[in-house]
């Protein structure tokens, strides 16, 4: 995640107010978050193939050393996050930006693919949240928690629940007292009370945790 996009980089879900007004009536305490948060939506920069690589630049890094990680990233290929620009720069010159050298494979590959023309941004408002998964994760790097990050913050979709996420698990713990150590089953079981609208439930826990609203 990346933190305060601004509030040029905020964009308003058709389905937002709906969704709100949905599990305000059914959740007392989302309700509470949602009256806490008034007034803030979800982030995005607005470009698919920068999308993908804030969120392969902050897998498996808090959101402060993700924040820096990207700020050297972009400025070793100048500023210029395309995947040409990407590609053309050498794996050493990223390395030197602080990234692992896996970090550094991966934006290769996607850089590699979104020039080949295997991921098709046409065709995503016709696939469900599972085929673009499937789509996505042939790219390496980019796993199934990658793919529900894109899915969130650049199509909008409105009932993606991440159980994997870290900072949603321990939002849930604090807000609904979960356990803190459960199986994988248990934690996408959480999400079920929020249908369907399980991505602004999550945006909601998620802003909770965190003193500045996230975007990728």
């Amino acid at each position: 995640m990346v933190c305060d996009p601004g509030p040029e980089a905020w964009v308003r879900p058709p389905y937002w107010e709906t969704a709100c007004a949905e599990l305000r009536a059914r959740d007392p305490k989302m309700a509470e978050l949602i009256a806490q948060y008034d007034g803030e939506l979800l982030g995005s920069h607005g470009d698919p193939f920068v999308t993908l690589a804030r969120a392969i630049v902050g897998q498996q890094v808090s959101v402060v050393a993700a924040d820096r990680l990207w700020e050297r990233f972009t400025a070793a290929v100048d500023g210029v996050v395309s995947p040409e620009r990407v590609w053309a720069v050498e794996p050493e010159v990223l390395r030197g930006a602080g990234l692992s050298a896996r970090k550094v494979e991966y934006l290769r590959d996607l850089a590699r693919h979104a020039q080949e023309g295997s991921l098709d941004p046409e065709r995503w408002a016709e696939m469900s949240d599972e085929a673009i998964i499937g789509a996505l994760t042939a790219v390496r790097g980019i796993g199934r928690w990658t793919a529900e990050m894109f899915l969130i913050f650049h199509l909008l979709r409105p009932d993606v629940w991440p159980a994997d996420d870290l900072g949603l698990r321990k939002a849930l713990v604090a807000r609904y007292g979960l356990p803190a150590k459960q199986p994988l089953a248990a934690w996408r079981s959480a999400g079920e009370r929020f249908r369907p609208w399980r991505t602004v439930a999550t945006w909601y826990l998620w802003r909770s945790l965190d003193p500045v609203a996230v975007a990728y």
